[in-house]
């Protein structure tokens, strides 16, 4: 691989320049040149897995990767692993002595340099073949268009309104969206995938698969059929629809959970977490600390939270409460590779345009070792791909 180029670009609003190492990836996930035989003998396990048209999509696929930090370095691994076309990490921080705990990408000899130059010597390593580029210019100064050569953007370990500002580029620039993050034990990953059509394969049935509405957010819009180990496989084409993460936000559970006690009471108080935090990330500029008084003032808001979703009372508990805020701001190894991992997977199952992909908030709870998925969706009249693509 040669050795990248610098260069720099005015992408911030008041024309300050930032260091980009490495040239500009091309948007073009679909028209790349085909998987070369060299590749097939390299990804043969996985192209067995998901095919060699997976595979060409994942090798021209340019993803963007927001915040180098633990969560991150999992993702960056997996993703440039599978062998995609380019990955652009962007992060201005430096590296701290904090970092070191858990990242696998730097070295005590990195503190106090830029984290994703840190981190860059390393991910490049892993594989060779994937162009690698760098970007130190605080991700908050980007416009809209900055998105538009990527195929998916990913931010991780950012508060609600960053998330939001960036999910909003991306959805101007038409581009599917990830957010991600960790506290300890616990994380989520939500999904802003706009519309996304995938297929589904299954053994064909006698009873034809009628084209229809499955669920308020996706619907089967195609069927076709082969030959394969002697019998007939059916294809079944689907689009989700999804929401801005600004709407998902305030959004109830899915229809089918309201007015249902025994579903109510599954339903894993870290949603109401996960909103009550970015309140006060919003209204404090900072985490909850351990005090007397941010403990209260974090149960006031997540009992307010709880409510709002309709949950018992008796789900939210003060244990629960407890070990959440004490998990705050910190990062464990086999939680970021478990949402590292659910993530990768996620993202190259939607480029190879297969499988199910989240739809839209999984939140993980390490001590309860569960992972569900919630439908979080505003309610409205009418057709969700109208409203949504015009925010």
């Amino acid at each position: 691989m040669t050795a990248p180029t610098t260069f720099t670009e005015p992408y911030s609003n008041d024309g300050s320049q930032g260091t980009i190492s490495g040239p500009p990836p091309t948007h073009d996930s679909t028209q790349g040149p085909t998987i070369s035989a060299d590749e097939i003998a390299l990804y043969d396990r996985q192209i067995r897995l998901w095919g060699v048209k997976a595979q060409e999509r994942l090798r021209n696929a340019n993803i963007l990767l927001i915040t180098i930090k633990a969560l991150a370095n999992e993702v960056a691994k997996n993703l440039v692993l599978a062998g995609i076309g380019s990955l652009t990490i962007v992060d201005h921080e430096k590296v701290t002595e904090h970092d070191l705990s858990s990242q696998f990408f730097i070295s005590a000899d990195d503190v106090g340099k830029n984290r994703a130059e840190a981190a860059a010597t390393r991910i490049r390593k892993l594989n060779p073949r994937v162009q690698l580029v760098v970007d130190t210019e605080d991700i908050h100064v980007k416009q809209p268009t900055y998105f538009l050569p990527y195929d998916v953007v990913i931010a991780t370990e950012l508060d609600l309104e960053s998330l939001s500002t960036i999910n909003a580029g991306a959805r101007l620039a038409h581009r599917p969206f990830y957010a991600t993050g960790t506290h300890g034990f616990y994380g989520y990953i939500f999904a802003d995938l706009l519309a996304h059509e995938f297929v589904i394969e299954r053994e064909k049935s006698n009873i034809p698969t009628a084209l229809t509405l499955e669920s308020p957010s996706r619907s089967i819009i195609g069927t076709s059929t082969k030959k394969e180990n002697g019998k007939m496989v059916e294809m079944v084409t689907k689009r989700e629809l999804y929401s801005p993460l600004l709407l998902a936000n305030t959004a109830p559970l899915p229809p089918d959970y309201i007015g249902n006690r025994r579903k109510l009471r599954q339903v894993t108080p870290l949603l109401t977490g996960m909103r009550a935090l970015w309140d006060f990330e919003r209204t404090s500029g900072r985490l909850p600390s351990h005090s007397r008084a941010d403990l209260e003032s974090f149960t006031t808001l997540a009992t307010e939270k709880h409510k709002e979703l309709q949950l018992p009372p008796e789900t939210l508990r003060s244990d629960f409460l407890q070990s959440f805020i004490q998990n705050l701001g910190s990062e464990l190894a086999p939680v970021t590779a478990f949402l590292g991992g659910q993530l990768a997977q996620d993202v190259i199952n939607v480029l190879g345009q297969r499988e199910q992909p989240i739809q839209n908030f999984l939140l993980f709870d390490g001590q309860e070792t569960r992972s569900p998925v919630y439908a979080m969706h505003p309610i409205i009249p009418f057709n969700i791909e109208t409203t949504v693509s015009a925010i």
